[in-house]
């Protein structure tokens, strides 16, 4: 089977690729390597790739419409999983405009894409940021999300939103994955247990928000990679409610909070060190818990992460370990 996969060189788009990669898929890779966080970090997960004989890279930019309708036209890719997009909830404060070329506009020509080479599945990441203002907890899909509270939320409800108009009217398959905190090697820099344990090792202070007051439904990303290739062989069907649209939302989380300062503490642990604590107030766009229900998922793919917080950051940390020669 023929996959693109947007992304390919971030964090998670680079893990799903190699899984499958290692089934034996054929898989066309596309990342614009920009430099929001090290370029060379990106690089070395694309070299990891590049062993694969089955994996193709195009350095595209998903906004460029052009390329991208050119690439879909050559490549008739049977499967599309859409990883690529601005990541950063405070970014994006002070950079809105990289959120609408990249998560508005590229998320429309990724469907334009699907749309004319009549993709049998597009998976998408979506974001538990959705969920925003809301109390009640654990988040539900069904939930109401209308109330965001940063644009990089609003830019995720917004990818929602287009593709079900598109399952609606052209009949294209869709699911929205709804990621929880992902974290584990080869992470992202700029997610705050990077830049903890970076920090820490460097004998700098790190900074905690709303003084440790928040908990985080952290999800490791083996088990995100597993829900994932599970949900991309589960084609939506047609639905009975009123628009009968081929479109699926999922939560993709761990189902288990863990309180920030107790993460901090496992960090602390496989470290071997304690950090130098710099407390501070509640960050604007951010948002206290988060807290993932997975009874959908586990339905329908019978398959829940299960991954504890002691396990994944002792893992992420012997990955810091290697990769940077502490």
């Amino acid at each position: 089977m023929k996959y693109l996969v947007t992304g390919a060189a971030g964090f998670i788009g680079y893990h799903v690729a190699a899984r499958l990669l290692a089934q034996g898929h054929s898989v066309v890779g596309v990342d614009n390597l920009n430099d929001y966080y090290d370029v060379e970090l990106k690089k070395c997960r694309l070299t990891n790739l590049l062993a694969f004989e089955q994996f193709d890279f195009r350095k595209l930019d998903i906004a460029d419409d052009v390329a991208l309708a050119a690439l879909f036209a050559s490549e008739q890719f049977t499967r599309v999983i859409h990883l690529a997009a601005q990541a950063g909830v405070r970014y994006s404060i002070d950079n809105p405009e990289a959120y609408v070329s990249a998560n508005l506009v590229g998320y429309f020509n990724i469907l334009q894409g699907c749309r004319q080479a009549k993709v049998e599945h597009l998976i998408y990441a979506s974001s538990s940021s959705v969920y925003g203002a809301n109390k009640s907890l654990p988040f539900k899909t069904t939930d109401s999300v209308d109330h965001p509270v940063s644009f990089y939320a609003a830019t995720k409800k917004a990818n929602e939103l287009m593709a079900h108009a598109y399952s609606h009217l052209y009949d294209i398959p869709t699911t929205g994955l709804r990621f929880f905190t992902v974290y584990g090697p080869w992470g992202r820099p700029d997610m705050a247990l990077f830049k903890f344990t970076d920090a820490i090792y460097k004998d700098k202070p790190i900074d905690i928000y709303n003084h440790g007051v928040m908990s985080r439904d952290f999800t490791y990303i083996d088990d995100v990679v597993e829900a994932l290739v599970r949900v991309a062989d589960l084609v939506p069907q047609k639905d009975n409610d009123i628009t009968a649209a081929p479109y699926k939302i999922y939560n993709i989380g761990n189902s288990s909070p863990v309180k920030l300062m107790d993460c901090i503490s496992a960090l602390e642990n496989s470290i071997g060190k304690v950090a130098i604590k710099n407390y501070l107030p509640m960050q604007a766009g951010d948002v206290t818990d988060t807290y993932s229900d997975n009874t959908q998922l586990y339905q329908d793919i019978n398959y829940t992460p299960k991954i504890g917080i002691t396990e994944g950051v002792a893992k992420f940390v012997a990955w810091y370990q290697a990769y940077y020669q502490r």
